[in-house]
């Protein structure tokens, strides 16, 4: 497996494996995106590290219990890097992976949107947590744009309410980002797609994963079973390094560029 000591020849093994693949599934987590400014949760600068308290925003019975953590996670919201970000040469390497042909499907656990704005076909895009560009009302199931429900934050409402007609008035409902919480199940069609392309995958590329949330996680070990070799690029040592054949630890725009290039 995968030697720790000669980071370039890393590299090497990893961009022989994408040459030699034809059916591609790539798992992608936040290190992908902290380089178009979106920090990620786990990591030694993550949102949670630095901040145990703000995983409660993303905990769904502490959400719909606690007013003030709506509030809080409203102001979150509002105040995202996300809104402003761009995708970065990461999110490109993998467009052109797609656009080479081989690229089978994309399982992504950001919910920033920065792969299908980075030119991907949304059909090739599995957002397994959901996406936060989208609100959706735990009552009715309304779903439309976060920016219409940013719009009344900025206006005022600090804990805003579902305003769907229903026959004895608005909804009422409690409004999140369309996001799976903490406390929220997938989405049952998505995650048996993903396993389904982890199964029947001839490569599985984690980028930017601490690969310790489940059950995406678990698509690794899923497509290793299936005789799919595996490449990790990610920043920090994750616990299925000892099953890749490679393991990239390099910034990781720089690192996709080399391996996919």
């Amino acid at each position: 497996m995968a030697s720790k000591h000669r980071p370039d020849d890393q590299v090497t093994r990893a961009r022989d494996l994408v040459a030699g693949s034809v059916r591609t599934v790539v798992l992608t987590g936040a290190g992908i995106s902290t380089e178009s400014g979106i920090p990620d949760f786990r990591g030694p600068d993550g949102l949670w590290t630095k901040d145990p308290e703000a995983e409660k925003l993303a905990t769904l019975a502490d959400y719909l219990a606690d007013p003030s953590v709506r509030i809080r996670a409203w102001r979150q919201r509002l105040d995202s890097p996300t809104w402003s970000a761009r995708p970065n040469a990461g999110h490109r390497a993998l467009v052109d992976l797609e656009r080479r042909g081989t690229l089978d499907t994309l399982v992504t656990q950001n919910v920033d949107g920065l792969h299908i704005a980075a030119g991907h076909d949304p059909a090739l895009v599995i957002e397994i947590h959901g996406t936060m560009r989208d609100t959706i009302c735990l009552r009715c199931g309304d779903r439309r744009p976060m920016g219409e429900t940013l719009r009344r934050v900025r206006a005022g409402e600090q804990d805003p309410e579902c305003r769907t007609a229903a026959a004895d008035g608005p909804c009422g409902g409690t409004l999140k980002s369309a996001t799976i919480s903490f406390g929220q199940s997938l989405v049952a069609e998505d995650l048996a797609r993903a396993e389904s392309a982890a199964r029947h995958c001839d490569l599985l590329l984690a980028v930017g994963s601490s690969l310790s949330v489940y059950p995406a996680a678990g698509l690794v070990p899923l497509a290793a079973h299936h005789g799919a070799p595996i490449v990790i690029v990610n920043g920090e040592a994750t616990d299925y390094d000892d099953m890749a054949e490679a393991v990239v630890r390099q910034p990781i725009g720089e690192a996709l560029q080399r391996i996919v290039g």
